[in-house]
């Protein structure tokens, strides 16, 4: 943990009015109490490669023949 972060942190709390401070706080309790959602990169990297090149071309194609274009009737 960086304590120039921390420094810096309590110096811009300590300009700031009350109200703001507890949305701070408030701020930083919900931070605290969330947890990372997903799946790490590391753990994904085994997976690297096991898409076969000819699927790969395929998706890109699809990507690039439709992705990016209105439908003005869609709506």
């Amino acid at each position: 943990m960086s304590i120039a972060i921390i420094d810096e942190v309590v110096e811009q709390l300590k300009v700031m009015p009350q109200h703001l401070q507890w949305q701070v706080l408030e701020f930083v309790r919900e931070l605290v109490k969330s947890e990372m959602r997903g799946t790490p990169g590391q753990q994904l990297l085994r997976f690297a490669g096991s898409i076969p090149p000819d699927d790969l071309q395929l998706m890109h194609e699809a990507i690039e023949q439709d992705c990016e274009r209105v439908d003005v009737d869609e709506w």
